[in-house]
């Protein structure tokens, strides 16, 4: 018998498609946090952490926006356009810095095992994707307001399934770059391969900041 609470198998299944297409399209690109993660995936650096991280971050973002706050987020507009400035601007620095490390820092090859390599802690690693994936504005809109004001039209227990769905994609979408990542170490053994990807991972950010700063300030119709 089907409830609110325990849906059936095919509403189910549609609910968790939904979510996970929908959170798939959403992260498959180069932004801030997937970038960080390719680079620690290839440096071989609490790549699983990372990983964990991501996947656990997606779905308490967008469980939130499911449980409400993407309705109270959506009731401030001005809150929104803040969000997206915000976002803007940190998309513009981070394109800026992974352009300084393109073009002014010299590039390092990899290096892996021995102890030429100064290994960063588990918590440093961990806390500056904390920083880079919560301190981002903009990925507030993208998982409370959006994914959350999605997941929130689903009737009953179908929002957390859901919300199952998006944390899927999210998990293979990052279990995917972290194996990416390893299998490009040898790629990443010359530091010109480095220049390349910071340059490329810089143009994307600022190309990507003047278009949400684009969208912010565009006039209501």
């Amino acid at each position: 018998m089907w409830t609110p609470f325990f849906p059936a198998a095919g509403a189910a299944s549609t609910s968790w498609l939904a979510g996970f297409t929908v959170c798939l399209s959403l992260i498959v690109s180069i932004g801030a946090q997937n970038a960080y993660v390719l680079r620690q995936a290839v440096q071989g650096e609490c790549v699983r952490a990372c990983v964990a991280l991501c996947v656990v971050s997606d779905a308490l973002l967008i469980g939130l926006g499911v449980a409400g706050a993407a309705a109270l987020l959506g009731q401030s507009p001005a809150l929104a356009q803040a969000l997206t400035l915000g976002g803007a601007v940190f998309l513009l620095a981070y394109g800026l810095f992974a352009w300084y490390r393109a073009f002014w820092s010299g590039g390092q090859a990899l290096k892996t095992g021995g102890t030429d390599r100064a290994q960063r802690s588990a918590w440093g690693v961990v806390g500056t994707l904390a920083l880079i994936t919560l301190v981002n504005p903009h990925v507030y809109l993208d998982t409370m307001v959006l994914m959350g004001s999605i997941g929130a039209r689903q009737e009953g227990g179908l929002k957390w399934v859901f919300v199952a769905g998006a944390a899927s994609a999210s998990l293979l979408w990052f279990v995917l770059l972290a194996v990416a990542g390893r299998r490009l170490q040898a790629v990443f053994a010359r530091p010109m391969a480095w220049r390349v990807l910071d340059g490329l991972t810089g143009s994307v950010m600022l190309a990507l900041s003047a278009w949400v700063a684009a969208g912010a300030l565009q006039p209501a119709a």
